[in-house]
């Protein structure tokens, strides 16, 4: 087996993946994903883009999420630096519903995170530099897409950081109370 699958309880869907790394004097090598393992492991999005973001120090991105027709499932991970990375349930009928669960994802630990369709997703930049990487199973449309104020104290996310940047588009997203539609 080429990954360790580690299904989070809560909220439920979100899947916390490490990839099997092959070191030697010339380096290391590994496999970053496999539509046969990680279906085996319950995930069966079909990626259809791939995204790379760039932030400094003390970035906050997010949190965003997209509605129906184009709502998408993200595979992430960071290649450089390192990211406390977030997801927050919007599946109204889950009994988890707005609750979050973060995890640090680095160069250095190479974990991914998988988040399923109906999650807000953001990340805080807590390296000086940190490149992040993610597939998604749905094309982007500006359309559908939505987000969640970063901030919001009803959610009272963690995100590492005393006093974030944060582009002036995420923070005038609405809060979770305000959003109308989710899943």
């Amino acid at each position: 087996m080429t990954f360790t699958f580690t299904h989070v309880k809560s909220p439920e869907g979100l899947v916390v993946i490490s990839p099997y790394v092959f070191n030697d004097e010339r380096g290391f090598f590994m496999e970053t994903y496999r539509a046969d393992e990680f279906e085996k492991a319950g995930i069966k999005s079909e990626f259809v883009q791939n995204n790379h973001a760039r932030s400094s120090k003390g970035v906050v991105r997010g949190l965003h999420f997209q509605i129906e027709p184009h709502q998408q499932a993200k595979l992430v991970r960071c290649i450089k630096g390192e990211i406390y990375d977030v997801a927050v349930d919007l599946r109204a009928k889950s009994d988890t519903f707005g609750q979050w669960y973060g995890v640090t994802l680095s160069e250095e630990n190479r974990k991914m995170l998988y988040v399923p369709a109906g999650f807000a997703h953001g990340y805080s930049t807590l390296s000086d530099v940190a490149e992040v990487v993610y597939m998604v199973d749905e094309f982007y449309s500006r359309e559908d897409e939505r987000g969640i104020v970063y901030n919001d104290p009803k959610l009272a996310i963690d995100w590492k950081l005393a006093s974030p940047t944060v582009s002036t588009k995420d923070k005038a997203l609405p809060r979770f109370d305000e959003e109308e539609e989710y899943f």
